[in-house]
Protein backbone atom coordinates (compact mmCIF):
# COMPACT_ATOMS: atom_id res chain seq x y z
CA UNK A 1 0.00 0.00 0.00
CA UNK A 2 1.37 3.40 -0.97
CA UNK A 3 1.07 6.61 1.03
CA UNK A 4 -1.51 7.92 -1.45
CA UNK A 5 -3.99 5.12 -0.65
CA UNK A 6 -3.12 4.48 2.99
CA UNK A 7 -6.50 5.84 4.10
CA UNK A 8 -8.44 5.00 0.92
CA UNK A 9 -12.16 4.84 1.63
CA UNK A 10 -11.84 6.33 5.13
CA UNK A 11 -14.29 9.09 5.98
CA UNK A 12 -12.86 11.50 8.52
CA UNK A 13 -15.00 14.09 10.29
CA UNK A 14 -13.17 17.38 10.90
CA UNK A 15 -15.00 19.37 13.57
CA UNK A 16 -14.07 23.05 13.82
CA UNK A 17 -15.52 26.44 14.71
CA UNK A 18 -14.66 30.06 14.01
CA UNK A 19 -11.18 30.80 15.34
CA UNK A 20 -9.53 27.47 14.50
CA UNK A 21 -5.78 27.54 13.85
CA UNK A 22 -5.59 27.65 10.04
CA UNK A 23 -2.07 26.23 9.73
CA UNK A 24 -3.07 23.14 11.70
CA UNK A 25 -6.23 22.50 9.71
CA UNK A 26 -4.63 23.07 6.31
CA UNK A 27 -1.70 20.74 6.98
CA UNK A 28 -3.94 17.99 8.35
CA UNK A 29 -6.47 18.26 5.51
CA UNK A 30 -3.72 18.10 2.88
CA UNK A 31 -2.24 14.98 4.52
CA UNK A 32 -5.62 13.26 4.79
CA UNK A 33 -6.46 13.92 1.15
CA UNK A 34 -3.01 12.80 0.00
CA UNK A 35 -3.53 9.53 1.90
CA UNK A 36 -6.83 8.93 0.09
CA UNK A 37 -9.20 9.86 2.94
CA UNK A 38 -12.43 11.80 2.46
CA UNK A 39 -12.49 14.59 5.08
CA UNK A 40 -15.78 16.36 5.86
CA UNK A 41 -15.64 19.77 7.55
CA UNK A 42 -18.33 19.99 10.23
CA UNK A 43 -19.10 23.17 12.15
CA UNK A 44 -21.72 24.66 14.44
CA UNK A 45 -23.53 26.10 11.43
CA UNK A 46 -23.51 25.84 7.67
CA UNK A 47 -21.80 28.45 5.49
CA UNK A 48 -18.19 29.46 6.15
CA UNK A 49 -16.00 29.64 9.24
CA UNK A 50 -13.02 31.91 9.81
CA UNK A 51 -9.54 30.61 10.53
CA UNK A 52 -6.86 32.32 12.58
CA UNK A 53 -3.11 32.67 12.22
CA UNK A 54 -2.25 32.62 15.92
CA UNK A 55 -3.86 35.95 16.96
CA UNK A 56 -4.81 37.36 13.56
CA UNK A 57 -7.84 36.74 11.40
CA UNK A 58 -7.17 34.47 8.42
CA UNK A 59 -9.21 32.86 5.63
CA UNK A 60 -12.77 31.58 5.33
CA UNK A 61 -13.37 27.84 4.88
CA UNK A 62 -16.56 26.34 3.41
CA UNK A 63 -18.44 24.08 5.82
CA UNK A 64 -19.69 20.75 4.44
CA UNK A 65 -22.36 20.14 7.09
CA UNK A 66 -23.59 21.36 10.47
CA UNK A 67 -22.61 19.10 13.34
CA UNK A 68 -26.19 18.83 14.63
CA UNK A 69 -27.11 16.97 11.44
CA UNK A 70 -24.05 14.69 11.41
CA UNK A 71 -24.03 11.04 12.53
CA UNK A 72 -20.91 9.65 14.18
CA UNK A 73 -21.63 6.24 12.62
CA UNK A 74 -21.01 7.71 9.15
CA UNK A 75 -17.33 8.40 9.90
CA UNK A 76 -14.20 6.36 10.56
CA UNK A 77 -12.47 8.95 12.74
CA UNK A 78 -12.55 12.50 14.05
CA UNK A 79 -10.05 15.35 13.79
CA UNK A 80 -10.28 18.38 16.09
CA UNK A 81 -8.01 21.26 15.00
CA UNK A 82 -6.81 23.64 17.69
CA UNK A 83 -6.64 27.41 18.04
CA UNK A 84 -7.27 29.89 20.83
CA UNK A 85 -10.97 30.42 19.99
CA UNK A 86 -12.42 27.50 18.02
CA UNK A 87 -12.14 24.74 20.67
CA UNK A 88 -13.65 27.06 23.30
CA UNK A 89 -16.72 27.52 21.09
CA UNK A 90 -17.00 23.78 20.42
CA UNK A 91 -16.86 22.84 24.11
CA UNK A 92 -19.82 25.17 24.78
CA UNK A 93 -21.97 23.48 22.10
CA UNK A 94 -24.18 20.55 23.14
CA UNK A 95 -24.38 19.17 19.55
CA UNK A 96 -20.59 19.31 19.24
CA UNK A 97 -20.08 17.58 22.60
CA UNK A 98 -22.67 14.94 21.73
CA UNK A 99 -20.97 14.21 18.40
CA UNK A 100 -17.54 13.82 20.01
CA UNK A 101 -18.98 11.55 22.71
CA UNK A 102 -20.75 9.44 20.07
CA UNK A 103 -17.51 9.02 18.09
CA UNK A 104 -15.74 7.89 21.25
CA UNK A 105 -18.57 5.56 22.30
CA UNK A 106 -18.38 3.83 18.90
CA UNK A 107 -14.68 3.11 19.47
CA UNK A 108 -13.46 5.34 16.67
CA UNK A 109 -10.14 7.25 16.76
CA UNK A 110 -9.98 10.92 17.73
CA UNK A 111 -7.06 13.25 16.99
CA UNK A 112 -7.04 16.59 18.85
CA UNK A 113 -4.54 19.37 18.19
CA UNK A 114 -3.10 22.01 20.57
CA UNK A 115 -6.12 23.57 22.38
CA UNK A 116 -8.64 20.99 21.13
CA UNK A 117 -8.21 18.63 24.13
CA UNK A 118 -10.36 21.20 25.96
CA UNK A 119 -13.26 19.66 24.04
CA UNK A 120 -12.31 16.25 25.45
CA UNK A 121 -12.38 17.77 28.94
CA UNK A 122 -15.90 19.12 28.45
CA UNK A 123 -17.01 15.75 27.08
CA UNK A 124 -15.72 13.97 30.17
CA UNK A 125 -13.15 12.02 28.13
CA UNK A 126 -9.93 13.34 29.72
CA UNK A 127 -10.04 11.64 33.12
CA UNK A 128 -7.54 8.83 33.45
CA UNK A 129 -5.97 9.52 30.05
CA UNK A 130 -2.43 10.54 29.14
CA UNK A 131 -2.51 13.57 26.83
CA UNK A 132 -0.51 16.48 25.56
CA UNK A 133 -1.79 19.89 24.48
CA UNK A 134 -0.77 23.51 24.23
CA UNK A 135 1.12 24.13 27.50
CA UNK A 136 -1.23 26.97 28.41
CA UNK A 137 -4.07 24.48 29.03
CA UNK A 138 -1.92 22.01 30.96
CA UNK A 139 -3.69 22.79 34.25
CA UNK A 140 -7.14 22.36 32.67
CA UNK A 141 -6.24 18.81 31.66
CA UNK A 142 -4.61 17.94 34.98
CA UNK A 143 -7.57 19.32 36.93
CA UNK A 144 -9.84 17.18 34.75
CA UNK A 145 -7.94 14.08 35.81
CA UNK A 146 -5.56 13.62 32.87
CA UNK A 147 -1.78 13.25 32.89
CA UNK A 148 -0.18 15.96 30.70
CA UNK A 149 3.13 15.36 28.96
CA UNK A 150 5.26 18.07 27.38
CA UNK A 151 5.81 16.16 24.13
CA UNK A 152 5.09 16.86 20.47
CA UNK A 153 2.44 14.10 20.34
CA UNK A 154 0.97 11.57 22.76
CA UNK A 155 -0.99 8.50 21.74
CA UNK A 156 -3.25 6.89 24.37
CA UNK A 157 -5.26 4.12 22.78
CA UNK A 158 -7.58 5.71 20.24
CA UNK A 159 -6.80 9.25 21.41
CA UNK A 160 -4.01 11.24 19.76
CA UNK A 161 -3.10 14.71 20.99
CA UNK A 162 -0.48 17.24 19.91
CA UNK A 163 1.14 20.26 21.53
CA UNK A 164 0.90 22.92 18.81
CA UNK A 165 1.47 23.92 15.17
CA UNK A 166 5.24 23.69 15.63
CA UNK A 167 4.76 19.91 16.00
CA UNK A 168 2.74 19.48 12.80
CA UNK A 169 5.10 16.99 11.14
CA UNK A 170 5.05 14.62 14.10
CA UNK A 171 1.29 15.00 14.50
CA UNK A 172 0.55 14.23 10.85
CA UNK A 173 2.74 11.14 10.95
CA UNK A 174 0.93 9.83 14.03
CA UNK A 175 -2.51 10.93 12.78
CA UNK A 176 -2.17 8.87 9.62
CA UNK A 177 -1.09 5.83 11.66
CA UNK A 178 -4.04 6.34 14.04
CA UNK A 179 -6.66 6.58 11.29
CA UNK A 180 -5.08 3.66 9.43
CA UNK A 181 -5.66 1.49 12.50
CA UNK A 182 -1.97 0.93 13.24
CA UNK A 183 -1.03 0.13 16.82
CA UNK A 184 1.12 2.68 18.64
CA UNK A 185 4.64 1.81 19.77
CA UNK A 186 4.61 0.07 23.13
CA UNK A 187 5.21 2.56 25.92
CA UNK A 188 4.41 2.62 29.60
CA UNK A 189 1.79 5.28 30.37
CA UNK A 190 3.14 7.64 33.04
CA UNK A 191 0.98 8.30 36.06
CA UNK A 192 2.34 11.78 36.76
CA UNK A 193 2.15 14.93 34.65
CA UNK A 194 5.17 16.88 33.50
CA UNK A 195 5.65 20.10 35.46
CA UNK A 196 4.39 23.47 34.29
CA UNK A 197 6.67 25.37 31.94
CA UNK A 198 8.78 28.21 33.28
CA UNK A 199 8.06 30.45 30.27
CA UNK A 200 5.34 30.55 27.59
CA UNK A 201 5.75 28.43 24.47
CA UNK A 202 5.64 30.66 21.40
CA UNK A 203 4.62 29.44 17.98
CA UNK A 204 6.86 30.47 15.05
CA UNK A 205 6.61 34.22 14.36
CA UNK A 206 4.04 34.62 17.13
CA UNK A 207 5.47 37.91 18.50
CA UNK A 208 5.06 39.56 15.10
CA UNK A 209 1.44 38.48 14.90
CA UNK A 210 0.53 40.41 18.01
CA UNK A 211 0.62 43.50 15.76
CA UNK A 212 -2.97 44.06 14.75
CA UNK A 213 -3.91 44.50 11.12
CA UNK A 214 -6.30 47.35 10.28
CA UNK A 215 -9.90 46.27 9.92
CA UNK A 216 -11.86 46.71 6.70
CA UNK A 217 -13.90 49.44 8.40
CA UNK A 218 -10.77 51.34 9.38
CA UNK A 219 -9.33 51.04 5.88
CA UNK A 220 -12.58 52.31 4.32
CA UNK A 221 -12.70 55.21 6.78
CA UNK A 222 -9.14 56.20 5.92
CA UNK A 223 -9.90 55.94 2.20
CA UNK A 224 -12.99 58.14 2.53
CA UNK A 225 -11.01 60.64 4.59
CA UNK A 226 -8.37 60.78 1.86
CA UNK A 227 -11.01 61.32 -0.82
CA UNK A 228 -12.53 64.14 1.25
CA UNK A 229 -9.16 65.87 1.70
CA UNK A 230 -8.43 65.65 -2.05
CA UNK A 231 -11.89 67.00 -2.92
CA UNK A 232 -11.54 69.89 -0.45
CA UNK A 233 -8.14 70.86 -1.85
CA UNK A 234 -9.46 70.70 -5.42
CA UNK A 235 -12.45 72.88 -4.50
CA UNK A 236 -10.20 75.43 -2.78
CA UNK A 237 -7.94 75.68 -5.85
CA UNK A 238 -10.88 76.26 -8.16
CA UNK A 239 -12.22 78.98 -5.86
CA UNK A 240 -8.81 80.70 -5.76
CA UNK A 241 -8.55 80.60 -9.54
CA UNK A 242 -12.06 82.06 -9.98
CA UNK A 243 -11.64 85.00 -7.53
CA UNK A 244 -10.41 88.35 -9.07
CA UNK A 245 -6.88 89.48 -8.32
CA UNK A 246 -6.72 92.47 -5.96
CA UNK A 247 -4.92 95.36 -7.76
CA UNK A 248 -1.92 96.91 -6.09
CA UNK A 249 -2.39 100.34 -4.46
CA UNK A 250 -1.29 103.14 -6.78
CA UNK A 251 1.05 105.90 -5.46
Amino acid sequence: MTDSDRLAGKRIAVLAADGFEQAELEAALAALKHAGAQPTLLALRRGRIRGMQVHQSAELFKVDAAVDTARAADYDGLLLPGGYIGPDLLRQSAPARDFVCDVHALGKPIAAMSHAPLVLVSCGLARGRTLTAWPGIRDDLVNAGAAWLDRDTVRDGLLLTSRGPQDADAFIREMLALFAGEAPPAAAAPSDSDPQRLAPLEAPEQPLRWLSAPSIGTMLSLALLGVGVVAANHSRRKKDEASPTTPADGG
